[in-house]
């Protein structure tokens, strides 16, 4: 069973699945924090060349199974063109109501 996106608990995390979710790169690309990083499965990537491949053109998609670390840390059954459907861990770091850094891997 999925959790509402609009009942995450943290603000940011929450515009961020809201973007990932509608596939609006603009409003995506307005909450990361300058020199934002991200990981995958524990290997930085870089953040637009990896959300262009595997959010945006390929219709990615966050379903919310559980949240903890005051809705940073989320537990996802993400799915894209590419990859299928997958259980995946996402974790957040916020700064000034911008996303600083995101980690994800299989869960």
């Amino acid at each position: 069973m999925s959790i509402q996106v609009n009942r995450l608990s943290d603000p940011t995390v929450r515009s961020f699945v809201t973007a990932v979710n509608a596939h609006d790169k603009a409003a995506f690309d307005a909450l990361l924090a300058p020199g934002a990083t991200m990981s995958d499965d524990g290997s930085d990537r870089d953040v637009a060349d990896w959300t262009d491949r595997e959010v945006f053109s390929s219709n990615g998609h966050m379903d919310v199974e559980t949240e903890s670390d005051g809705g940073r840390t989320l537990v996802v059954s993400y799915r894209n063109d590419t990859w299928g459907e997958m259980r995946t861990k996402w974790r957040f770091t916020v700064e000034g109501g911008k996303i600083a850094r995101f980690e994800t891997g299989q869960a």
